[in-house]
């Protein structure tokens, strides 16, 4: 596996700031939650994946790059 630069990273916490919320399209993880669940990023750790709190009570990353979801509301900075 590749990990993303310190720059990607800074990028992908400027994209998807702590109460950014998405809407899971698509994962391949038996443990996913059900396409359209709708969850909350808390962060992005330093691999580049996003830290979500999904409302089924799950809290499995996303990949950017790898997983399928959309940004339904970009949250504040903080």
């Amino acid at each position: 596996m590749r990990f993303p630069s310190k720059e990607q990273i800074t990028v992908l916490r400027e994209r998807y700031p702590r109460g950014t919320k998405v809407e899971l399209l698509g994962m391949d993880d038996l443990q996913a939650p059900p396409t359209g669940t709708m969850g909350e990023v808390m962060g992005v750790d330093d691999a580049g994946q996003l830290l979500v709190r999904w409302e089924t009570g799950s809290s499995l990353s996303l990949i950017p790059g790898v997983d399928s979801f959309r940004m339904a509301e970009k949250g504040g900075k903080g």
